[in-house]
């Protein structure tokens, strides 16, 4: 994904956080947990962010792995700890949006929008497989 198609992506991103009273971030990250893009947060969070979300999405598919009939796909992961609440959600072929909010926030409000903005920009958010680098 080029850094200009991500840049394009900033007013949706934007968009989602100012519709949802009490969003703190926006990061949009792919499947191995590198930052593709983030609203409202310094490029250091925005690590961080990403790469603790990979986290609980492998954690997350450990679990669907108790499911009967399970594939293993994380579509959403919720986390509600003190101060704010934390969510994660499959955008695109091995990309994830996650969002941060504080307390008090409308958890069904923050689904909706994120799923909105998925259904807009998800096929835009797939990241390529990353394959080991060949010797030479």
């Amino acid at each position: 994904m080029t850094q200009q198609r991500l840049k394009d992506m900033d007013w949706m991103l934007e968009d989602l956080a100012l519709s949802v009273p009490r969003t703190r971030h926006v990061v949009v990250l792919s499947a191995d947990g590198l930052c593709m893009a983030r609203y409202s947060t310094d490029q250091d969070t925005g690590d961080r962010l990403a790469a603790a979300s990979s986290g609980l999405k492998s954690l997350a598919q450990s679990v669907a792995g108790e499911f009967p009939h399970s594939t293993g796909e994380v579509r959403m992961v919720v986390l509600e700890v003190d101060g704010g609440f934390f969510y994660l959600m499959a955008a695109g072929d091995r990309s994830y949006l996650a969002v941060t909010a504080d307390d008090g926030v409308d958890a069904g409000l923050m689904s909706q929008r994120m799923r909105d903005l998925v259904a807009r920009i998800g096929a835009h958010l797939s990241t390529a497989q990353r394959l080991p680098e060949q010797a030479t």
